[in-house]
């Protein structure tokens, strides 16, 4: 039997309609009851960890490469020009938890929440709502303040990679909704596409054999051959290598949103439950992750709402960001919208209506998962793409996570031979202060048209370089005063 097939997405659904019987996972004694907890959604945020915003199938990905994704996509409404506010992992999720950027709310990398910024369960805990994490708790800092009822860590869920266990988890706390009456908000987090991928030399370093022994093989492999190189790397054999890696890990990130999915199914909760699906941020390959480019933020965004959101709605005008879920979950659940939000409620949105100011989105980066800061920002519109990056002055040189992996040392390898990949390598380690890039012309945004002196380019430059200016006074960023070309 082929591995690839040593556990079929049957097997997995399955499991996921059996956990309810049996469970390990326990929640502490309940809360006093909300008032209203009976009158409001359940809601389910579901996030996988550094997926593009375009390898879903219904993003334009691989056919066959998220069935359940893609079911989801088509039960819901999608959101095709949706962005996280910042590229990395714990800023992303910090800012979409309290609908402000990252210099708003005290975590610009990886430190805490500020004390006096509210956080989504602060809003949710006196509505009634049974709260629970699976995974990536560490990532929402300080842990104590969200004080979730059910906490699983990677660990009991065979290291975030074991579909039947994040069933098993979600199962028990579904469970004690039901029994108590009351309303849940649990946020499953995949571990999966992340580092180390399966299959890769880097699992096998990574894990030890009795860990690895609890992740689950994907429901399907992948291989070179099958993976399609981003138009913004080299087409080289190790890519090829680790992006068939990723793909046979997004595959399992998949499996766990279908056995997670199933369980909600079997609890009977699936038309009282909200259900969004996103990824914190975009591949770990140079030129995505921990940058400001359009494809370093993009998410594959879809919320299914029942009665509320058009089944099969997919949205290609607006610009969303992640933060505009948490003004739309506060007044789903009748909470009190606080002041002073980035976010902006996008319920109007999920059944095809349309919204004003939402032609532009502006993207952040401030430091690496080492703590070394590496300002950038972006302004990405329709067509034209720009980045400020503040760090650069010739001498920086950029270091991140994005590229610890076999992309960066085959785009190294080859650059001793190739000039082309060997411009690649320069730039990404040292850019230029201003990128400006045509995407109706270079959607992979290859060619920095910041110097162009067209009377076109001149104009765009101009309007985007004001429009930074704006948003960086604005947001009381405090690098605006850093800014070359305040007027």
């Amino acid at each position: 039997m082929n591995r690839a097939s040593a556990i079929s997405r049957r097997t997995l659904l399955s499991r996921a309609a059996a956990v309810a019987a049996v469970s390990p996972f326990t929640v502490p004694a309940a809360s006093a009851r909300g008032d209203s907890a009976q009158a409001t959604p359940n809601i389910l945020l579901f996030t996988v960890d550094d997926m593009g915003g375009d390898s879903p199938g219904c993003f334009g990905g691989r056919a066959d490469l998220t069935p359940a994704i893609d079911r989801l996509h088509r039960q819901g409404a999608s959101f095709h020009r949706a962005h996280v506010p910042v590229a990395i992992c714990q800023p992303s999720r910090s800012a979409m938890l309290t609908g402000r950027y990252p210099h708003r709310n005290g975590a610009e990398g990886f430190e805490p929440i500020r004390d006096d910024v509210p956080v989504l369960n602060d809003l949710l805990r006196p509505r009634g709502y049974l709260t629970g994490i699976l995974g990536k708790a560490g990532h929402l800092t300080p842990v104590e303040r969200f004080a979730w009822d059910l906490r699983a860590d990677p660990a009991d869920l065979g290291m975030g990679r074991n579909p039947a266990r994040y069933a098993e988890a979600a199962t028990t706390l579904f469970e004690r909704a039901k029994a108590e009456g009351r309303p849940f908000f649990l946020m499953a987090n995949a571990e999966d596409p992340h580092r180390p991928y399966h299959g890769s030399t880097a699992e096998q370093i990574g894990f030890t054999p009795e860990q690895r022994a609890t992740m689950a093989t994907p429901s399907r492999v992948y291989t070179p051959g099958e993976a399609t190189v981003p138009g913004y790397l080299p087409d080289l054999p190790g890519i090829r290598q680790e992006l068939s890696e990723y793909l046979s890990s997004a595959r399992r990130a998949d499996d766990t949103l279908a056995a997670v999915l199933a369980a909600l199914e079997t609890a009977g909760l699936t038309s009282s439950t909200i259900v969004i699906f996103m990824s914190d941020n975009g591949i770990a390959v140079p030129y995505a992750k921990a940058n400001c480019y359009q494809h370093s933020t993009r998410t594959p965004l879809i919320i299914r709402w029942p009665g509320t959101t058009r089944p099969g709605h997919a949205d290609h005008r607006h610009f969303v960001s992640t933060m505009d879920l948490f003004p739309l979950l506060c007044r789903a659940a009748g909470a009190q919208v606080p002041d002073g939000l980035d976010g902006r409620d996008l319920t109007p949105l999920l059944d095809g209506g349309s919204q004003t100011g939402r032609d532009s989105i502006t993207t952040v980066f401030h430091q690496s998962a080492s703590d070394t800061r590496y300002d950038m920002h972006g302004v990405h519109g329709p067509r034209w793409s720009y980045v400020w990056n503040a760090w650069s002055d010739g001498q920086a040189t950029y270091q991140a996570e994005n590229m610890s992996g076999l992309t960066w040392r085959a785009m190294v390898t080859a650059a001793a031979t190739d000039p082309a990949v060997a411009e690649r390598v320069t730039f990404y380690q040292h850019r230029v202060p201003e990128e400006l890039y045509d995407l109706a012309q270079d959607p992979h945004a290859l060619h920095n048209l910041a110097q162009d002196t067209r009377p076109e380019t001149v104009a765009v430059l101009t309007a985007k370089r004001a429009a930074l200016d704006t948003w960086l006074r604005d947001t009381g960023d405090p690098i605006h005063d850093r800014y070359p070309w305040r007027p």
